[in-house]
């Protein structure tokens, strides 16, 4: 282990991997010494599409307890190219309305999906959804902000491999991955070391999540599913890829899973810094 993972990574988590209703979702949150959260739906729904008056008031909430957003995830780019319709709605209404969440509550980083492919698309239909994801890029750009695709089975963006490709064909420094090992597990690569090495370079977020069956199937605490997440975690230890890991737990129920999901990742950093012998 060399001299640059001698120290943990901070944790960040998804609010609503603890409450919907973000004050509840930070009042667990601070107790667990996590400072940092991902907003991706309040009481009233998904941004941005929530209240004007809960998302003042999250905002006003995060700014109180000096928390630090790191990211929104407004859920877009998930249809298949044949709903055209709606990829493009999102594309230029739902985006900036989540760019000027973002301004408000100080958020540098947008999460989207790399649109789920169907059985017989082609090189034509990829080249369509890098048109799609390089405009994404291209108004978070105007913004100061970036663009990071998160890896979903079943998307054109599945695997490690498969994602950094998509991004180095868009050519934007506003485009990067946000990578979910999880949701790389099923897929014909090993989530890690495999898929990480690969999508290494263009990572600019970490969820965490674990898996007892497959990527969205039967999710368990961290530690106690399939996925590496001791090799994982050393490497993000070692090769410093991003500031924070985020916990996106996704097993019930969410305060103790949560809870769980913190001390494990922090019981890992502990292992992976501490000198053998």
């Amino acid at each position: 282990m060399n001299g640059a993972a001698g120290r943990q990574l901070p944790l960040g988590i998804v609010s609503d991997e603890i409450a919907p209703d973000f004050r509840a979702a930070i009042r667990h949150g601070l107790s667990w010494g996590i400072t940092r959260y991902e907003i991706r739906c309040l009481a009233s729904g998904r941004v941005p599409d929530v209240r004007p008056d809960e998302w003042t008031a999250t905002v006003a909430a995060a700014r109180e307890a000096g928390l630090t957003i790191t990211a929104l995830s407004p859920g877009i780019l998930k249809h298949t190219l044949d709903r055209a319709d709606e990829l493009e709605r999102e594309i230029r209404e739902v985006l900036p309305r989540t760019i000027e969440c973002a301004a408000q509550c100080g958020a540098r980083l947008i999460i989207v999906f790399g649109v789920q492919r169907r059985a017989g698309d082609g090189p034509r239909e990829r080249d369509a959804v890098i048109g799609l994801l390089r405009r994404a890029a291209e108004q978070a750009a105007a913004a100061g902000m970036k663009i990071a695709i998160e890896n979903e089975p079943g998307f054109h963006c599945d695997t490690g491999a498969a994602t950094r490709a998509i991004i180095e064909e868009a050519s934007s420094a506003a485009l990067g991955a946000n990578w979910d090992p999880c949701n790389a597990f099923g897929t014909d690569e090993l989530p890690y070391p495999a898929g990480y090495r690969a999508i290494r370079p263009v990572i600019l977020n970490v969820h965490a999540k674990d898996t007892a069956r497959g990527s969205l199937i039967q999710c368990v605490p961290i530690g106690e599913g399939v996925i590496d997440w001791a090799g994982q975690v050393r490497a993000l230890l070692d090769d410093r890829v991003v500031p924070h890991i985020t916990i996106e737990t996704h097993c019930l129920p969410l305060v103790e899973q949560s809870a769980k999901n913190v001390r494990a990742l922090r019981a890992l950093m502990e292992s992976a810094t501490t000198p053998a012998g």
